[in-house]
């Protein structure tokens, strides 16, 4: 088990120590964001924005512009959330070199509700051109994605959970911005596939394993962390000679990474696609784990769907 935020905290110090130009930009939430990692470590190249996410972006464009590199951190209903139009004009729109760190995404906060729940972040951003949209799977993807961002030109965002999640990779494990992976092979014969990104992975993962152990269904997964641009190449392969696939995300089923498949799909190869994510709905205050559970995020209903829906599929073929 690790924390994202605690490897995106350590990949900017580590990231700092080699470039002098990286900043750090921070809205009263340094200790929640790890931020304060850097903060420690390079106080004078640290700026506490205040409750003031708008500001942020606007200052931040401004160190851009300036030569500086920007790391801009808040939760993620905040930032994009209470700073959209930034985000679009100041950084998008002018290719400044702009990095925004959304912490906090997904369900994964739990108690605090749906007011700070961020299940749109992914879509209300994937529109905006010039933008690049990272959803790191666990800590030292996190970390990694942190330090190739310090190298990348351009404004990127990336979103990451609160609760330590699963470790899924190795920390010598490559990691290119823009390129898919399998996580996952079954031992036998791959019957689907399934697009991801983020922890949920995790259970995605174990779902697969439990599926190829009772019905001998092989599932291949595919790591998308990068949610834009899509690897269309890795995506398009992994998806040949299947008839059915499935895409899951803590994230509203519309717009985030199953928009991106479906649109990919619809132009290069029609096929089936089942989405697992919130389907349409603000979260809730309750544990985590109980939310997975109530939002159909879960292995146990992962496992189910996918028994259900192969099926139905055979049946169909067979008659």
């Amino acid at each position: 088990m690790g924390l994202c935020r605690q490897g995106f905290g350590e990949g900017l110090k580590e990231a700092a120590e080699k470039n002098d130009n990286i900043v750090g930009l921070c809205c009263d939430l340094t200790i929640s964001t790890k931020m304060d990692i850097f903060r420690t470590a390079f106080p004078e190249r640290f700026i506490e924005m205040g409750v003031a996410e708008q500001n942020m972006i606007g200052v931040a464009s401004g160190l851009a512009m300036e030569g500086k590199v920007p790391f801009c951190a808040s939760y993620a209903v905040f930032a994009p959330g209470r700073c959209w139009d930034q985000i679009r004009v100041s950084a998008a729109y002018q290719k400044l070199n702009i990095k925004i760190i959304g912490a906090h995404a997904g369900l994964s906060v739990g108690p605090d509700g749906a007011t700070h729940q961020a299940l749109e972040d992914i879509s209300s951003l994937r529109a905006i051109p010039n933008l690049t949209i990272l959803a790191p799977c666990d800590y030292h993807e996190t970390k990694k994605a942190t330090l190739k961002m310090a190298e990348y030109a351009g404004p990127v965002y990336m979103r990451i959970p609160r609760e330590e999640t699963p470790i899924l990779t190795d920390k010598n494990d490559s990691y290119e911005i823009g390129k898919a992976y399998t996580i996952y092979k079954p031992i036998g014969e791959s019957k689907t596939v399934i697009i991801g990104a983020g922890p949920i992975l995790n259970e995605a993962i174990e779902a697969s394993k439990a599926l190829e152990k009772s019905h001998n269904i092989g599932i291949t997964i595919i790591n998308s962390h990068t949610i834009k641009p899509l690897d269309k190449k890795t995506i398009l392969e992994s998806v040949k000679g299947k008839n059915i696939i499935f895409t899951i995300e803590e994230h509203q089923q519309i717009g985030g990474l199953f928009g991106a498949v479906s649109e990919l799909m619809a132009q290069e190869n029609p096929i089936k696609i089942v989405q697992i994510g919130v389907n349409d709905s603000f979260g809730e205050s309750g544990k985590p784990e109980e939310l997975m559970v109530k939002y159909g995020l879960t292995r146990t209903f992962i496992y189910k769907k996918i028994i259900n829906l192969i099926s139905k599929v055979k049946n169909q073929i067979s008659n």
